[in-house]
């Protein structure tokens, strides 16, 4: 363990506090209900979401592509209403990060791959302000995880160094990312384990 003290907690959103925008246990329940070929859907997904979540085309423009590509008996809205209501808090996370954070003393900034439109719904609906003093979005900054660029740009609007900053992923590929860059992270796998990490910080 570093001697340095740590001054920022960098952490994902979707798969720590809240279920992920729009994962794939999202659309399989969106196929079902709306009567969608999944596997056509899902090639076409994986094909054009990186685009969505840098910002580089529209919620309306991956929808055009994804799931209006021929004539639907449903709107545009009425799907959009159906993506965004697929985000909610996971259990026991949020309520305590945000408590733990008003009396940290860290500043804790947010490093998560999401498109515009749901980065937006997600912050104003979980009050996520209250979680986060910044957020480095994907579609906000035109790079997503893994791409070490993201890290570093993190790092340099925090003013840290790695051994100043630590970082909490689910998912273990971009764990490995930050950890590459000499950032101390921890894989989030459940609320008692991450919390007991936060909880330790001040003796880091």
């Amino acid at each position: 363990m570093s001697s340095t003290k740590i001054k920022v907690v960098f952490s994902d959103i979707g798969g720590v506090l809240l279920t992920n925008g729009w994962g794939h246990e999202s659309r399989q329940k969106a196929a079902e209900l709306f009567g969608l070929e999944y596997e056509k859907m899902d090639v076409l997904h994986d094909f054009i979401f990186n685009s969505y979540e840098i910002n580089s085309i529209t919620l309306d423009d991956y929808l055009d592509t994804v799931v209006f590509d021929e004539p639907r008996d449903f709107t545009k809205e009425v799907f959009k209403t159906f993506m965004l209501e697929q985000s909610v808090e996971l259990p026991h996370m949020l309520q305590w990060f945000k408590e733990w954070k008003s009396k940290c003393g860290f500043r804790v900034i947010s490093i998560n791959n999401e498109g515009r439109e749901l980065n937006d719904h997600r912050i104003k609906k979980f009050e996520l302000h209250r979680c986060f003093d910044a957020f480095i979005s994907s579609c906000e900054v035109g790079m997503r995880k893994p791409d070490p660029g993201i890290f570093k740009l993190a790092m340099g609007i925090a003013q840290v160094t790695p051994e100043e900053c630590i970082y909490f992923d689910d998912r273990l590929m971009l764990v490995n990312a930050a950890q590459k860059l000499g950032i101390k992270s921890f894989h989030h796998t459940d609320f008692k384990s991450t919390k007991k990490v936060l909880e330790s910080l001040s003796e880091f």
